[in-house]
């Protein structure tokens, strides 16, 4: 049956949405680093707390059936976005309290079930919504747009705007919750805009078909166990847990580092000015790596590109271990910072292909959510004990360490197995 879809443009409401989407995250996974650090969190504690956050991605696919078993799409989009600017809400009150620590974190954690939950319905929602496969194909390309944008709006605007406050006021807990404040407007306008744009498209509808939450869950065990049967799967998991193992370290250490004084080994700079580091220069670089990198695999495919991407997500990693032995000056570590996330960027290329290159073939959605799990885990694990190990050792070894690690990186990237034609084939 064809689909009945409001003639409204997806240019109403497709860069809103992925901005929506993007947001939280980043919030949860990076501004709250810089946060806890702020409110003198050890950096064991912040990597340890903040690394939990991770679950709800890890744990997606395990409910993303009944998300579609249960109201639309549409419903579940705004009603996430309600539960988001709550929970954006809840901390700027919090922060002022005695236990301000655990609730922010039991909110923070509201937020990320609540994200997690939007990006599965929104997902969806824009297949459905946006029916026309041209007009699809326009959009991812907007889509990626705008979430870069929220990147950019979350590590770069929102740090700039409580480092302006702390600077200004003096008083840390009163800023963030300015901050925040901000955010929950935010969240709740763009509640109320979706509620009335967001088109309603007619098989925007649960997808029982007949089938109890017992049915889903049977289904997904099968999906599940297929995954693990996959040729090569466990050099494939391997590759997708442990690819970014230096990356999952460095991501939580970023921030600490350069917010600590420099007679604790750190860089001594100011909450704006991390905000402009890594939240603008940092993200343009890391957008301008992913972009350069989706060019040269669709020219060359995967098994041309591997190594030159692995090689640009291991190599820089030396740049940290140049600031924590020479602290240059703030220029100088904006460059450096922006040449480590352009190499990222475009060494990420190659994971994200391989994702979907593992992921093809019978239940290809679910065994590419299943990937994303392992993706997930991956930062994880490792991002939970990075700052133990980093209060044993020093900032000096611990970016040592990183860079020893990139061994790992080389390691399980030698054994995947690609098919060429195959791989070729997914990137023209």
């Amino acid at each position: 049956m064809k689909s009945n879809v409001s003639k409204r443009s997806p240019w109403s409401w497709v860069p809103s949405l992925y901005f929506a989407e993007g947001l939280p995250y980043v919030v949860v996974m990076t501004v709250s680093v810089i946060m806890y650090k702020n409110f003198n969190l050890s950096n064991t504690q912040i990597a340890f707390y903040t690394g939990w956050l991770y679950l709800p991605w890890v744990i997606k696919p395990l409910w993303s059936p009944f998300v579609d078993l249960f109201k639309t799409k549409r419903w579940w989009i705004t009603t996430m976005q309600l539960l988001v600017g709550a929970g954006f809400a809840a901390i700027a009150f919090t922060l002022h309290l005695p236990y301000m620590i655990q609730l922010s974190l039991a909110f923070f954690w509201l937020m990320a079930f609540s994200s997690a939950t939007h990006d599965i319905a929104a997902d969806g929602f824009y297949l459905l919504a946006v029916p026309d496969k041209d007009e699809q194909a326009l959009f991812v390309g907007i889509r990626s747009t705008f979430y870069r944008i929220s990147t950019i709006a979350g590590q770069g605007l929102l740090v700039l705007l409580a480092g302006y406050l702390i600077d200004t006021t003096g008083d840390i807990a009163w800023s963030w919750s300015i901050t925040f404040a901000v955010l929950a407007v935010l969240f709740i306008t763009l509640f109320l805009y979706h509620r009335f744009i967001l088109p309603r498209p007619d098989i925007d509808c649960p997808t029982s078909d007949g089938n109890t939450p017992k049915d889903i869950l049977n289904g997904f065990v099968k999906t599940f166990i297929s995954f693990f049967k996959k040729p090569y799967a466990i050099s494939s998991i391997l590759f997708m847990l442990l690819y970014r193992l230096p990356e999952a370290l460095l991501a939580k250490m970023t921030g600490p580092f350069l917010l600590d004084p420099i007679e604790n080994g750190g860089m001594g700079l100011t909450t704006m000015q991390v905000g402009v580091a890594t939240g603008t220069v940092g993200v343009i670089g890391l957008t301008l790596g992913g972009i350069l990198g989706g060019v040269c695999a669709s020219r060359g495919g995967l098994m041309r590109w591997l190594w030159p991407m692995v090689v640009a997500i291991s190599l820089p990693n030396i740049v940290y271990v140049i600031m924590a032995f020479t602290h240059p000056a703030l220029w100088v570590v904006n460059l450096l910072i922006f040449i480590e996330q352009f190499g990222y960027g475009f060494g990420f290329t190659a994971y994200m292909l391989f994702l979907i290159h593992y992921a093809e073939g019978e239940s290809t959605t679910a065994h590419y959510a299943l990937c994303t799990a392992f993706m997930a885990m991956g930062m994880m694990i490792p991002g939970m004990a990075a700052g133990w190990i980093q209060e044993i050792v020093g900032y000096k070894n611990f970016f040592i360490l990183i860079c020893l690690l990139c061994i790992v990186t080389v390691i399980v990237s030698m054994f995947i197995k690609l098919d060429k034609p195959h791989t070729k084939a997914q990137n023209e």
